[in-house]
């Protein structure tokens, strides 16, 4: 996930401090995120899908898609 997340963040030159805020954290939980240093909660992982407009599991690596999945209608 750390590559994912500081990929995005470089591909929209974001600074990591606007990162934090985006999911409001401090900006040193966002540091050890991008590094791997911590695990990604799933409730913060959320909020970057939506402000990247990608998916949890591109965020995850488990796909290499950066479109997220159609929303269901159900």
């Amino acid at each position: 996930m750390e590559n994912r997340l500081k990929e995005l963040r470089e591909d929209n030159d974001l600074t990591q401090e606007k990162c934090a805020k985006i999911a409001y954290i401090s900006k040193n939980s966002y540091i050890r995120y991008e590094k791997g240093e911590r695990i990604l909660p799933l409730d913060i992982a959320k909020k970057y899908a939506e402000y990247y407009r990608t998916s949890i599991d591109y965020i995850a690596k488990e796909t290499n898609e950066i479109k997220p999945y159609p929303r269901s209608l159900t």
